[in-house]
């Protein structure tokens, strides 16, 4: 079991995969500048990561960990029980109910405050559990208000109308920026997640929706910072993260603040580092790609 562990370079899900797909060359949506707007063309980035406690842990864990009963409310009717087709509970490492790192928010157990996801790669049978809202309650067990497993290795859907351990529907973990891959040799491969203030439905690949407010992008909507930004006056890791943002973009799976890109917890991040860098992008830097799009 590894907090924040290797995953041997193995790519999160198929290369045809929503969070994969190079968007380079998609086309952009008639209604773009108007999204734009409603976000703020003036709001600035900023990384929702960093050192502890800031971003979320993942785990790494083999096939021998034990599985545990997780109760789900209030989207028990929505959540995954277990693996599909296969053994019930989630794989928690006995550690999460009493050390810190194991859960965003880096409260042992969970805690009672914030969105605290729990992300749990079985790197030998390549699935992911995912939980929001987690809590280990002694003589309880653990809790969670919802939860999603996926298997890594198929380009399952959640379906319609369904949510997971994020708003969108989506898995959480392939959308993170990750310290290995950013400090690694090999380019980013895949899309970030980041949130809005407010969602107005949803779009492929989203399966859930978080609001209704005109005007708004809806959850499953793609960003991509635009080919014309220079990148040249950045730092190594700095830029490949916004190279893989012109590349594969961002999709919106939560609400929250505006332009808030979420990534993994890490002792490697430098605040100092990526906050002024975030911060020199705007939202009028990226454009909004045609909604629903699909190769």
């Amino acid at each position: 079991m590894e907090l924040n562990g290797d995953l041997t370079g193995r790519q999160l899900f198929p290369a045809d995969n929503w969070w994969n797909l190079d968007i380079s060359g998609a086309p952009v949506d008639p209604q773009s500048s108007a999204f734009i707007a409603f976000i703020g063309a003036d709001d600035r980035l900023h990384p929702d990561f960093g050192p502890p406690p800031y971003g979320i842990p993942y785990v790494v864990v083999g096939a021998d960990q034990p599985r545990v009963d997780v109760t789900f409310d209030p989207y028990g009717a929505e959540s995954d029980t277990g693996a599909p087709g296969g053994a019930a509970g989630y794989p928690i490492p006995d550690e999460a109910r009493t050390l810190a790192g194991y859960i965003e928010g880096a409260q042992p157990g969970g805690g009672a405050d914030g969105d605290r996801h729990l992300l749990i790669v079985d790197r030998d049978r390549w699935l992911l559990y995912e939980t929001w809202a987690t809590r280990y309650e002694p003589g309880i067990g653990w809790t969670a208000g919802s939860g999603a497993v996926f298997d890594l290795a198929t380009n399952d859907r959640r379906p319609d109308g369904w949510t997971s351990a994020d708003a969108a529907g989506l898995a959480v973990l392939p959308g993170l920026v990750r310290a290995d891959e950013v400090f690694g040799a090999a380019e980013i491969r895949h899309a970030f997640r980041f949130t809005v203030r407010s969602t107005d439905g949803y779009v492929w690949p989203a399966s859930h929706r978080a609001g209704s407010t005109p005007g708004a992008l809806p959850m499953g909507a793609r960003l991509r910072l635009k080919s014309s930004v220079d990148l040249s006056s950045y730092g190594p890791e700095v830029r490949k993260i916004f190279r893989a943002m012109q590349r594969y973009g961002l999709i919106v799976t939560d609400n929250g603040s505006d332009m808030f890109i979420q990534g993994t917890m890490d002792a490697r991040w430098d605040n100092d580092i990526l906050n002024p860098a975030f911060r020199s992008l705007r939202a009028s830097d990226f454009e909004v790609i045609e909604l629903g799009w699909r190769p």
